[in-house]
């Protein structure tokens, strides 16, 4: 049997009227000819201030500014130049016959060739023993050093002896008795010994 539709009465169509006023489109309407259109979600979207333009930077490369001047491989002087460099505490023209090789050592000692355990007691007692003596200069001959084979990461100092003495000479107990030291002339061994002039024994 067919039933025939019931009709709205006016308060569901009142009501109905209100749910459609209030419905959104899942497809947006087409829009007429020559209007122009926006994407639903781009018509949504919050206003945004205009991209300003990207800044042309010049082209870096790391480190260039790093000043270069005063760096090398070994920023420490030499020990001539340290030598050189150290307050004069002799007669200057001693001094200056000295470093020409016109004085002659009164008596020498040689360490070439020895640990510096073995040196620095006969260092000591060559000193002393020479200012005991009344003498002025003398040469201690350190050698000059020769390379070794280098087997470790941290780079080795060759010529120890020859970087050790003046430490040692500038030192307690020698520092009382030594008034100058400088590296010895080419006829008396040049870098492989030093001059040293001591002082006179009270």
């Amino acid at each position: 049997m067919h039933r025939r539709p019931r009709k709205l009465s006016p308060e569901e169509r009142e009501l109905w009227a209100q749910v459609a006023a209030s419905a959104v489109a899942l497809h947006a309407p087409h829009p007429a000819a020559g209007e122009a259109t926006l994407p639903q979600a781009a018509a949504s979207r919050p206003h945004l201030p205009p991209r300003l333009p990207r800044a042309d930077l010049a082209e870096f490369r790391i480190g260039q500014a790093v000043t270069r001047a005063g760096f090398g491989h070994d920023p420490a002087p030499g020990i001539a130049e340290r030598l050189a460099q150290a307050p004069l505490s002799m007669d200057m023209k001693a001094h200056r016959k000295m470093s020409r090789g016109r004085l002659s050592p009164e008596a020498r000692i040689d360490l070439h060739g020895m640990t510096l355990a073995e040196a620095h007691p006969e260092l000591i007692r060559f000193i002393l023993r020479a200012q005991d003596s009344g003498l002025r200069l003398v040469l201690v001959i350190t050698g000059k050093g020769r390379l070794g084979a280098d087997d470790g990461p941290i780079p080795m100092r060759h010529g120890i002896l020859r970087h050790q003495v003046p430490h040692w000479l500038h030192q307690v107990p020698l520092s009382a008795s030594v008034l100058q030291v400088a590296q010895a002339h080419l006829r008396h061994g040049g870098t492989g010994a030093y001059y040293v002039y001591l002082r006179r024994a009270r």
